[in-house]
């Protein structure tokens, strides 16, 4: 295994509270939007669709240049759900739709297969991922 990077980034107060890069990209209020009102702001949903979506849109352009096409205007839109399982767990759900105009049908399912396999996000979703925990 290579690590080609690692990025950073600390929570505080939970899902009212902000996250911050170590690298100052990212430094924000996050919202809630299970809390009376609602909070203005991104949520840890949202982060997580947007990391989804983009990672998923490189794997499809990857995945269509092996089928030896190209993407012109294509989209991927990642809608990821937190949900409330019976027993009072959560879990989240995703939903990939990707729009890849002038490419035919079958092809397209191709093409998404393929990048569904590559995609460190779908193998993440699929195969789990190596987690270490630590208190520091």
């Amino acid at each position: 295994m290579k690590k080609l990077f690692t990025s950073e980034v600390t929570s505080k107060g939970g899902r009212d509270g902000s996250v911050r890069a170590a690298d100052g990209s990212i430094d924000t209020q996050l919202g809630n939007p299970l809390t009376k009102g609602g909070l203005p702001g991104p949520n840890p949903e949202t982060f997580f669709a947007a990391a989804y979506s983009a990672c998923f849109h490189g794997a499809l352009q990857n995945a269509a240049k092996k089928h030896n096409t190209s993407l012109k205007n294509s989209t991927v839109t990642a809608r990821a759900s937190l949900n409330e399982d019976d027993q009072g767990g959560f879990f989240l759900s995703i939903e990939i739709l990707a729009s890849m105009p002038g490419i035919e049908q079958g092809l397209q399912q191709k093409i998404l297969n393929a990048a569904h396999e590559t995609c460190p996000y779908s193998k993440l979703t699929r195969d789990g991922a190596k987690v270490e925990l630590r208190a520091v």
